[in-house]
Formats: C-alpha cells, structure tokens, sequence
C-alpha cells in the first residue's frame, strides 16, 4: 500500500518512460529523445568535439522539422576557430545511418553541416559527426523522464526570436493593425506578380497561371507553372475532363508506363488515359516533362500532382469557369458565407476515378473524398484569386470592388497551420499567442508570413543583425 506522501502519478509516468527500461549505460535513447536531448541542449557544451577532434560550438541548434528531410533546419554552428555557418543537423543512434539511410545520395541532406549521433567510432565521417553519449549534462534516464515526451514542435522560452519579448509587449488592438498591414503588402506584392504576367500573356492565362502554381503546393511549384504555360497547347479540341487528364498526365511526364497489376481498379482507367495519351503524344513530344523535375518527398497523398491535375483538368473543361470567377466578386456575401461561396465554384462534379484514388499506385478509398478540401480553397483564395480580383480592380479604376475585394481578403476565416505558421508563431508571438484573437483570420496569417520573409529569412537563427525587434519597440513608442 502507498504512504499518503507518495506520488501516484510520478510512479505511473516512470514506469511508462523509456527511463523504465533502462538497464545499463550501454543503452540507447529513442530517437525521439535524442531530438529533444539536443533541441534543450542537455549538453556539457563546452566540451563538445567531433569524432576529428574538432571543437564545436552550438550558437542555435536549430527548429525542429516535421515534413520529412533532416531533423532540425537553420541551426548555427561554429568549428574551431572558423566563422560560424549556418545549415541543417540530422540525429541518427548510430553513424552508420548516414549512408544506411543514403542521406550522402539524397539532395535534401545537401546542407546538414553536423551529424549528431548517439555513438560512433573513429574514422571521421562526411559531415561532421558529433557523438553526444559522453556530454550529457544529466543520467540518461533522468533526461528521460524530463524530456522524453516533449515535442520538438514546441520551442523551448529561449529559442524565441528578439522580437517576441517588443511583439508581446503590444496590445491586442496594435497586434492586429501590425498583421493586417504586413498582410496588406503581402497581398499587393502578389497582385503585383499578376499584373506583371498579365501583361505578357493576359489576365486569363495569368489566372491559370496562378491556379496552378497554387496546386503545385511549394514542392511542385515550377513543372505546374510549364504545364500552365503550354495551355494554348493541351486545351484546344478536347470536348471532356477526361480527355484534357489524358493530355496532362501525359505531358507531366507521370503517366505509368505499365499496368499498376493490383486490386485497385487503377488499370482500367490507364487503359483509357493510354487509348487516348498514344494517339496524341507525337504532337506533344517536345513539351513532355521528365519526371524528375517532380517532388515527392514529403508530400501529402491529397497533394499529390497525379491527382492535382485531375482537378485542374475539370476546371479547364468548363468554359465558364474564369466567368464565374469573375461573377462571383459581384455577388453580395457575407464574411461567415465567403469559403463556401467560393468552394462552390471550385468544387467539381463527378470523377469515376479520381474521387476513389489518391494516385495510380494507391488503393482504392473505402469512401469517396472530393479534388478540393477547404485548406486548398483558402489558399487559393488568399494567394490567387483575390489578388486577381483585387489589381483587376485597381487597373480598372474600380474603388468600389477593390474594398470589396479587401474586405473579403481581411475578413476570410483561418486556414489551417503550417510548418511554417507553427514556427512563426511560436518564435515570434511567443506559446501563449497559439490562441490570440489575431490569427483568426486568413489575412492574420498571412501578415506573419510576411514578416519572416521580410526579416527572419534575411538573418539567422540568432537573429543576428535583424532590425525588427528594435523597429517594433520604436513603433510601439510612438
């Protein structure tokens, strides 16, 4: 029976950590707990050397990623007596992981400039490797039990940026106003690279153009603009959403080559896109893509551009479809109808195929999920479609539909986070801001995006000569 002094809870939360298993030293942590290990930095850091024999100083240790890639990106690291760099840090248990898991043939290791690992044994490695099993400022299992379930998504009080402590200092009010005027830039710095297309290649193309950029998502940005490009090539003469799939599919370069072979139902529609790819290809040879200039690392299967282009093929099949675009920013609608109304237009009709699949190599889904879910319609909205509008209206001398336009970019709801809101947030509004009233909003969140690309990306983890601390603390006096 316990005494009355015992802690329940600290006896369950022991025997549940990885500190419970523990036998002797010659354990190995979790990987999960090697990131935290190294994010909190539970290092005699002064005593830290690479398997050369290499003094090493750890100026920031970088933001965690979740997206796949090495484990922690813009950490600041300093050799010896060289000037400090700045590059990605992968954590593996064991070194032999580096070539293992073939990070020295996969270019998105290109820029870790220290592995970290848990053990290793000379000769050195390429890069430079750091063994932490000696520098550990506390016993393993303690370490565990202090940091075994946090999450590297969380940054710990003193990785926040300079200016989290002027931001934080502003009231509710002045935050807002801060936001919704980066987020006013980051709208016209986007219109502005509309207008500059439209007036090459039109206010239509430019619009696709954009649309497809959109689809692209920031792995896929570059092979969805070509094939945007080559419209004037894939949508004349074809009277079907299925015969302009056919067309992309084949001129992205991602058609299978050979039937799929399994359960899925996948080779029937091949069959199809094939009877029709093959008597066309010849004409579209010189516009084909390789398929490596695609990115699939990483990517979500709904993202995925297979299924991407299937969307964009129903869109080009509908000949009213920039029309009611356009129609639509006439329309009388309130703030809390805006993501339906748009959704509305955007939302295509049946697809035998695509509706059911994720990609050609996926199973088929027990239950059906539509082309275009509502974080995509936000992001098209935000970074194409009211931009259009919005310098459509400001070239034509229109007052009246660009603050309509503004309203609905200010008032249209949050969308969903990102790695790079999550960052943002964390390191510039500080943990407590995950709920403030000023992110409720698109626009909200799109003006913190604007800051780190105006600020955080033009200095380092460390905030090194960065003026925007000192320029919110001389706003804020004013």
């Amino acid at each position: 029976m316990l005494s009355q002094n015992t802690n329940t809870y600290t006896l369950w939360r022991a025997r549940n950590s990885f500190a419970a298993s523990l036998r002797d030293s010659s354990d190995a942590p979790p990987e999960r707990l090697l990131q935290s290990i190294w994010q909190h930095q539970r290092l005699r850091r002064d005593q830290l050397t690479t398997l050369e024999g290499q003094r090493v100083r750890v100026l920031h240790p970088g933001f965690g990623s979740v997206e796949g890639g090495p484990d922690f990106r813009e950490a600041v690291i300093q050799f010896g007596n060289n000037a400090p760099i700045s590059g990605e840090i992968e954590l593996d248990i064991r070194d032999s992981s580096w070539r293992a898991h073939g990070h020295e043939k996969n270019p998105a290791f290109k820029n870790v400039v220290l592995h970290v690992v848990w053990d290793a044994k000379p000769p050195a490695s390429h890069p430079p490797t750091l063994c932490l099993r000696k520098v550990l400022d506390a016993p393993l299992a303690e370490l565990s039990l202090q940091l075994e379930h946090n999450s590297i998504r969380i940054l710990p009080e003193n990785l926040l940026g300079k200016c989290s402590a002027p931001l934080r200092e502003l009231d509710t009010v002045a935050l807002d106003n801060l936001l919704n005027q980066a987020a006013q830039v980051r709208l016209q710095n986007k219109a502005a690279h509309l207008r500059a297309r439209a007036q090459h290649v039109g206010w239509e193309q430019a619009l696709w153009e954009g649309l497809f950029r959109a689809l692209g998502y920031k792995h896929n940005v570059w092979p969805m603009q070509h094939l945007a490009e080559t419209r004037w090539l894939w949508q004349p003469g074809a009277d079907s959403p299925f015969n302009i799939q056919s067309r992309l599919l084949g001129l992205s370069g991602l058609l299978p080559a050979e039937l799929i072979r399994n359960k899925s139902g996948a080779d029937d529609y091949l069959r199809q896109v094939w009877d029709v790819w093959w008597r066309e290809r010849d004409a579209f040879t010189e516009n084909v893509l390789p398929r490596n200039v695609w990115r699939f690392h990483g990517l979500r299967p709904a993202n995925h551009p297979q299924r991407r282009l299937a969307l964009a093929a129903h869109w080009a099949s509908d000949a009213t479809f920039v029309e009611r675009i356009e129609s639509w920013c006439q329309c009388d609608i309130v703030d809390k109808a805006l993501l339906d109304s748009l959704m509305k237009i955007l939302l295509v009709g049946r697809d035998d195929f695509w509706l059911w699949h994720w990609t050609f190599h996926s199973a088929r889904m027990s239950k059906a999920q539509p082309l275009l879910g509502e974080k995509r319609v936000t992001d098209l909205a935000m970074n194409v479609i009211l931009p259009w509008l919005w310098v459509r209206a400001v070239e034509g001398d229109n007052a009246k539909l660009k603050t309509e336009m503004d309203r609905r970019y200010n008032a249209w709801p949050a969308a969903e986070d990102n790695s790079v809101l999550r960052l943002a947030r964390q390191r510039l509004l500080g943990r407590a801001a995950t709920g403030r009233s000023c992110l409720n909003t698109a626009a909200a969140q799109q003006g913190l995006i604007q800051i780190v690309r105006d600020f955080c990306d033009h200095s380092n983890a460390t905030c090194d000569d960065c003026t925007f601390p000192q320029l919110v603390k001389n706003w804020r006096a004013t």
